[in-house]
């Protein structure tokens, strides 16, 4: 058999990110206390880094700070709560579990990355390409969709079971398929997954029709499925971290008819230290043979050069989008009516400031700012424009009426629920024949998915 080799080159264009620009897209990502957090880690960790001599943190300083704000911060208001991320045993008992299989490189990282991605349910709401991406920006770990399916895969098969599902559908299965077999188990896998609209509205005669099986089968298969967790990950997670303070990210109140805006952290101003500034002055007037041994000095001051620097390009790009927030949002933060508030997207911040998509979504990501109505996450004031809201009685014909966004529906949802007789709580169809006597126009899964976000329970649910 005769072998052959061959030499030849190959084109192939890709994308790169510098140390610097990782460390910019994980400064972005950072909140209000892990970026304090961050600047004193650094300051411990490299000599050539110092604090400006009698300098103050010069973001949001009292004197400028609201009043409401103030006496939060003294404790004369209320503070808000939030629920907290992932239990901290939940995170540690699936890296424990993941320690103890043989994976390749990329795929054990991927699969670390992926149960960071996980909600306090064990959910994994972000689809699988978006964390593809996530990973080669914030972790620069590029990984392939195969490998990232292996992963998930991976993920999936620790416990309890049902994490790393993406719906209570496919949590409902994940559970069902690690259960001994048996002929209750495999019709309660008929049902979830080709008859989970029948199951979830509890239509028995629907199932029995569909599936070919008894009234008695059907019952104790069901009786099955309400045995398993819809929640896996909340058994894992520690209660005593249930809920933790907000700390918002920026503050933002009305001054007449003008926003005040700034960022709350107490950053000092940083500087390089003298010592390494001089040193580095002196090095630059000597050969390159006279400059060997001064590795450690160069190293440092440019490590503290860079970190100043995305620090500085951090806070820019945090005010530029916050700034660009409240220019559209401006009614709103004005009267803290939500039935003010305009469709915005991702797009439109990046359009008004120039950055990319995924910087503006980076930045507004698990970041909160604090008004006089309470503290909000940046990404509820995004949402997308519906269709035209009813005009008011006496308006002129001529007008159009407002655009109607996800808020407003969510709003109108609320009141119509709050109002209802709750011995016989509307269906998700009823409430759409509500908003379509008001002039929305919008369907009935669209308002089951707007229910379902706020919390609020189906009908039958809902009765005392």
């Amino acid at each position: 058999m005769s072998q052959h080799q061959h030499l030849g080159l190959q084109q192939q264009l890709g994308l790169r990110l510098t140390q610097q620009q990782l460390r910019y897209v994980r400064m972005l990502e950072y909140n209000a206390q892990e970026v304090e957090q961050a600047v004193e880690m650094e300051l411990e960790d490299n000599p050539a880094l110092g604090i400006a001599e009698e300098a103050e943190p010069p973001a949001a300083p009292v004197e400028s700070q609201p009043r409401w704000w103030r006496q939060q911060q003294q404790g004369e208001a209320p503070v808000e709560y939030t629920q907290a991320n992932p239990g901290e045993s939940l995170y540690d008992s699936l890296l424990l579990q993941l320690s103890e299989k043989r994976l390749d490189a990329k795929v054990e990282s991927a699969a670390r990355f992926i149960i960071g991605s996980l909600d306090s349910n064990g959910y994994l709401r972000r689809p699988l390409h978006n964390l593809i991406d996530d990973m080669a920006f914030s972790e620069g770990l590029d990984v392939t969709p195969e490998q990232a399916s292996e992963a998930l895969d991976v993920v999936k098969g620790l416990d309890p079971a049902g994490i790393g599902a993406d719906s209570l559908r496919e949590c409902l299965l994940l559970q069902l398929r690690r259960l001994k077999p048996s002929p209750q188990r495999d019709i309660a896998i008929e049902i979830i997954d080709s008859n989970f609209d029948a199951f979830s509205k509890k239509h028995i005669h629907r199932l029995i029709s569909a599936l070919h099986h008894n009234e008695t089968d059907i019952k104790k298969a069901l009786a099955l499925i309400r045995r398993l967790n819809p929640k896996p990950g909340s058994a894992l997670s520690n209660e005593s971290e249930a809920s933790n303070v907000i700390v918002p990210d920026f503050i933002v109140w009305p001054e007449g008819d003008e926003l005040q805006i700034t960022i709350n952290n107490r950053i000092p101003e940083l500087r390089i230290e003298r010592s390494f500034s001089e040193a580095m002055a002196d090095l630059e007037h000597l050969s390159r043979a006279r400059r060997k041994g001064s590795e450690f000095i160069v190293s440092r001051y440019r490590e503290a050069r860079d970190f100043i620097k995305i620090l500085s390009q951090r806070q820019q790009t945090m005010m530029a989008v916050m700034t660009a927030i409240v220019d559209i949002q401006k009614d709103y933060f004005l009267t803290d009516d939500v039935f003010r508030l305009k469709p915005m997207m991702i797009k439109d911040i990046s359009n008004m400031t120039g950055l990319d998509i995924s910087v503006v979504s980076r930045a507004t990501n698990n970041k909160y700012v604090a008004t006089p109505a309470g503290n909000f996450p940046l990404r509820f004031f995004f949402s997308d424009a519906k269709s035209e809201a009813p005009r008011g009685e006496g308006e002129d014909d001529g007008e159009e009426g407002d655009v109607l966004t996800n808020r407003k529906i969510e709003a109108e949802i609320c009141k119509i629920v709050d109002g209802e007789d709750k011995l016989h709580p509307l269906s998700d169809e009823k409430i759409r024949q509500e908003m379509e006597s008001m002039g929305y126009d919008i369907s009935r899964r669209t308002v089951a998915k707007y229910r379902d976000r706020l919390g609020i329970p189906v009908a039958r649910l809902r009765r005392p």
